[in-house]
């Protein structure tokens, strides 16, 4: 298991520790108590919430915004979007090569969210 970064020990943060131990894919909040109430219904809503901010303060999970949510992942991936202006789609883009950000800031890039708007395929094609 890895290291559980608060330093009172509950039941509640290390079921909490265990499914952030397993979790692949991003997820929000609400994800994590489903899974967590269903191993121990005594789990509460605010302890998910609380445990999520340690997290991510000291750096073992990353935020990122998603349609006006907060969602959460163990993996230092970029988050990206591209936004229609057109008909409000939204698409998550995977940008591959970001290497060129810490040489340009100076600074150690820990994760990044792009978001990008302009007009999608479909809407382009309607104005042909």
């Amino acid at each position: 298991m890895a290291e559980l970064i608060s330093r009172r020990l509950t039941s509640q943060k290390t079921l909490l520790q265990q499914e952030l131990d397993h979790s692949t894919t991003l997820f929000d909040a609400e994800e994590l108590y489903a899974k967590a109430v269903k191993k121990n219904s005594a789990i509460g809503i605010a302890t998910v919430y609380r445990f999520l901010r340690e997290c991510v303060d000291a750096g073992k999970l990353h935020s990122y915004s998603c349609d006006r949510k907060t969602i959460y992942s163990t993996s230092k991936n970029n988050h990206s979007h591209f936004r229609c202006e057109k008909c409000a789609s939204v698409h998550h883009i995977d940008i591959k090569k970001l290497d060129f950000l810490p040489v340009n800031l100076r600074n150690m890039v820990c994760h990044v969210q792009i978001d990008i708007t302009g007009i999608c395929i479909s809407c382009q094609a309607k104005n042909k």
